[in-house]
């Protein structure tokens, strides 16, 4: 057993993690062979997927200054992935120092990497779980000793959602997580699609992976938000989500939409 609560062999190295993955395409160094293979193999099927990992990681440092400028003070981020800076709170604590952040993944190696970064800060935490349980989530001890539910918290689910199949029930998923929230909170969620073009062969790199892909489209991907009311400009391709400068795509060139939303009572 591992200072983190898992053991060596929960660690699997022999399938490409969606995590290690996204790690590799933005030029991360926490990633093995198998996920190096898989993230070529997803870059020859759908070429964008270079650009598209950078747009939805602008797009979250984007959100998370708008909901800490709307006075947010709490994040859960789930499905963080590997380390990759600038981080959450590093984003969020350039704009207000006091903001408590929880990570949670269900890789242990991510575990492994947050727990060195994060190490010695008593306002941010890490957490090994699975969105598939959102009430395990909710409920963990390391989300609990930084998160307060009786205050407005700002839920990321950025780039995770399309890794739930139908028959995990991706809406209740969502729906539990939302139900926990009190008024003021909001929803940051991002979500790759094959509604610009056949992304068959790219979807089909996670078949052998630790979590297929589901590819949804923009209307069903607005269904996650039941509940919320999204601020302007609503769901939209990520690079034109309040862009800071001009977007280095046009209109259907990045597979991936994102929308943030307030949970008005």
């Amino acid at each position: 057993m591992t200072e983190n609560g898992f053991r060596a062999e929960e660690i699997d190295t022999s399938r490409p993690h969606p995590a290690r993955i996204y790690d590799y395409l933005l030029g991360g160094k926490n990633n093995y062979e198998v996920d190096r293979e898989a993230g070529d193999r997803l870059a020859a099927a759908a070429p964008e997927v270079w650009s598209g990992v950078r747009a939805n990681r602008d797009f979250l440092r984007r959100a998370v200054r708008h909901v800490v400028d709307s006075g947010i003070r709490q994040i859960l981020d789930i499905g963080t992935g590997l380390p990759s800076s600038p981080n959450v709170h590093e984003i969020a604590r350039e704009l207000a120092p006091d903001v408590r952040v929880a990570y949670v993944d269900n890789d242990p190696i991510v575990n492994t990497y947050a727990n060195v970064l994060l190490r010695g800060s008593a306002a941010t935490s890490i957490a090994l779980a699975d969105l598939r349980d959102p009430r395990a989530v909710l409920d963990h001890p390391e989300v609990r000793q930084v998160i307060d539910f009786d205050q407005p918290v700002a839920v990321l689910l950025v780039a995770i959602v399309h890794f739930l199949t139908e028959a995990e029930q991706p809406e209740r998923v969502v729906a539990t997580l939302r139900d926990a929230l009190p008024a003021g909170s909001f929803l940051v969620l991002s979500h790759a699609t094959d509604d610009f073009a056949d992304r068959s062969a790219a979807s089909a790199v996670y078949d052998s992976a630790t979590a297929t892909l589901s590819l949804r489209s923009r209307d069903r991907i607005e269904r996650f938000f039941d509940g919320f009311t999204l601020v302007e400009p609503g769901l939209t391709e990520v690079p034109f989500w309040r862009p800071d400068a001009p977007p280095p795509t046009r209109p259907g060139e990045i597979g991936y939409y994102g929308g943030v939303a307030r949970k008005i009572g």
